[in-house]
């Protein structure tokens, strides 16, 4: 019998705020909320914010979710880029002798100046490359809220925003468990815990790869940071050196679109076969950068200003709907960028009883098919249906029939592209078709936050555990309609909230697609339904005394979002504290003890194979 992953804690910080205290997912059905809920994470959204004591509920919002790009990041009205010129034979010009390129380029003649700066004439017609800028053709994304400067709450030593974004939210993940981390080493060994998490693109900005492949042709030096730094999995390093201490497990899996799904894959999956007991997983993207969104721009996928007047009939001289510009499944030009950091917390059923952990959920599987044979890189194929149907076949066999049709929801990919919203319909239409869905619900949480790439199914997990929690689906309200050639038959494509009351939808299927052929679908039980797995598997007695355990849980959590709001939490960040090298371990033939870990890593292995002498 597989020992069931459950989901004991959620941290990380998207657009629309910070994710622990489900203040991520209730941005997005604020309105929906009971006065306190709204209070509470106004409240959270303004520290977060660095926002004085009594700015107005409209200020506070007004830096969430897509919206206009602004300057912290970099200004989309003038993108510092070269310009060739062409210098005709003849042509002059004055320099510092300090500043002349070595070797000389060939036909230039020089002559020193009194004041000691060189003319230079160039014999030859050649092209130089003159500093200019160019407005973007996209300035709207998914940024995090305006003010949160990750990079100021711990010694960043010019980390790439990826990588600070992981520090916060790998911390709010571990805080918001309630529990402590040492205590929690004294139950496991080092090898049954995991850390799986990157991003899709690596480190990008100037503090990682992209300043390892600028700096020459700015005139600058590569530091000694931006290559090891750069890494696609140096999310997981971090956790493990500077947040955790862990020697577990670690690494990232890549699957574009579909990364988070990818690593989540391989924590349940080993938690399932015993493998390992605590897994984090989570993935850190930010893609906000010009080259990147030149890049999708150029490809067609990123829905640019001209796009979206066009779509509103709007003249050129009046400013696009920025807030607006991802519209799943309705008429649409393309997908909206985004940053984002999310991180879930799983342990082993029996590990989590013990600890009196908060259950949130748990993982019953995540489905990975390819493509095959395709027409293009970036086309869609056949895998996605392959991954929802044994989803959602999985879903009724654990859950039965009527929870799959009547008690079951689906966060779709949703990107907000033309061809999306005909494929995955499709995909979504046909499923429930087959498996009995009269009006299954299908919600597209990017139609608030944007497209954050690698960690997106992230982003789609913190609005599905707020769904259990709070009760209220949150609905497309980008769009005034569907499209015509969205296909919706058994689907309720959600254009408003929909209340569902808390924790009665039993199953939440997180759908991911991906360039390449990346497709993903996770099966989430509820926290219902995963108690009920529990006890059935448990006995009262192990649930009572649970439940006894998570009132100390609780008071911890309750402590640590009471920091929060007061802006006295800061990240872990452990840097050379704790250090271990060989001469720290105790080696036996058995066993080698770590310092920090209560269970001893255990050397009596059997031979997994068959017997050959």
């Amino acid at each position: 019998m597989s020992r069931l992953p459950v989901i004991v804690a959620q941290g990380g910080v998207s657009p629309a705020g910070r994710t622990s205290g489900f203040h991520g997912y209730r941005r997005l059905v604020l309105e929906c909320l009971d006065d306190q809920s709204q209070s509470d994470t106004l409240a959270a959204l303004r520290t977060l914010r660095n926002l004085p004591e009594g700015s107005s509920r409209e200020d506070i919002l007004s830096g969430t979710l897509i919206r206009e790009l602004e300057n912290n990041l970099f200004d989309h009205k003038a993108i510092p880029v070269h310009q060739a010129v062409q210098a005709e034979a003849g042509s002059e010009f004055i320099l510092k002798g300090r500043r002349l390129p070595n070797p000389l380029p060939a036909g230039w003649q020089l002559e020193k100046r009194e004041d000691g700066q060189i003319k230079v004439r160039i014999e030859t017609s050649q092209q130089l490359m003159i500093p200019a800028t160019r407005e973007s053709l996209v300035s709207a994304a998914g940024q995090l809220p305006s003010g949160f400067a990750p990079e100021k709450l711990y010694q960043s030593r010019n980390h790439p925003r990826s990588l600070t974004m992981t520090v916060f939210g790998a911390s709010d993940a571990i805080y918001s468990a309630g529990m402590d981390w040492n205590v929690i080493k004294q139950k496991l060994s080092p090898d049954q815990v995991a850390v799986y998490s990157g991003s899709a693109m690596s480190q990008l900005d100037f503090n990682g790869n992209g300043g390892l492949l600028q700096s020459r042709l700015l005139g600058k030096r590569v530091t000694s940071k931006q290559c090891p730094l750069g890494f696609a999995e140096m999310s997981a390093d971090f956790i493990n050196a500077y947040i955790l201490g862990s020697l577990g497990g670690t690494g990232t899996n890549m699957g574009a679109c579909a990364t988070l799904l990818y690593n989540l894959e391989q924590g349940a999956s080993e938690i399932r076969s015993g493998r390992r007991r605590l897994v984090i997983v989570g993935n850190s993207e930010a893609p906000i950068t010009p080259e990147v969104m030149e890049g999708y721009s150029t490809m067609g996928a990123l829905t640019t200003d001209a796009a979206l007047r066009n779509l509103d009939g709007l003249s050129e001289a009046e400013n696009p709907h920025w807030r607006r510009a991802c519209r799943p499944f309705g008429n649409n030009a393309g997908f909206t960028i985004a940053e984002s950091s999310q991180f879930l917390v799983l342990m082993d059923d029996e590990l989590a009883l013990e600890c009196g952990a908060e259950i949130l959920g748990s993982v019953a599987d995540v489905f990975i098919n390819a493509d095959g044979f395709k027409k293009s890189i970036s086309a869609p194929g056949a895998g996605n249906h392959l991954t929802v149907a044994r989803a959602a076949a999985l879903g009724r066999a654990i859950a039965g029939e009527d929870a799959l049709r009547y008690r079951s929801f689906v966060q779709a990919h949703g990107t907000g592209t033309p061809q999306n919203r005909v494929t995955e319909s499709h995909i979504l239409s046909e499923t429930a078709k087959v498996f009995g869905m009269d009006s299954w619900p299908v919600a597209a949480v990017k139609s608030y936050v944007g497209h954050s790439i690698g960690a997106a199914g992230g982003d789609q997990i913190m609005a599905t555990l707020g769904v259990w929690k709070h009760g209220f689906i949150p609905g497309i309200k980008t769009i005034n309609g569907l499209a015509e050639d969205v296909y919706s038959e058994k689907l309720n494509i959600l254009q408003n909230h929909l209340e569902t009351g808390v924790d009665q939808m039993d199953l939440a299927l997180i759908n991911a697609k991906g360039f390449g052929g990346n497709n993903a679908t996770a099966l989430l039980l509820s926290p219902g339904t995963t108690r009920k797995m529990l006890k059935a598997r448990h006995g009262d007695k192990a649930m009572t005394q649970w439940q006894k355990k998570n009132e100390s849980v609780t008071r911890q959590q309750d402590d640590y979002e009471q920091r929060c709001q007061s802006g006295e939490s800061n990240p872990i960040y452990q840097f050379g504290e704790g250090v271990l090298d060989g001469g720290d371990l105790t080696f036996t033939g058995e066993q080698v003890n770590v310092p920090g870990y209560g269970q001893a890593l255990n050397l009596e292995m059997e031979n997994p194979f068959w017997h050959f002498n």
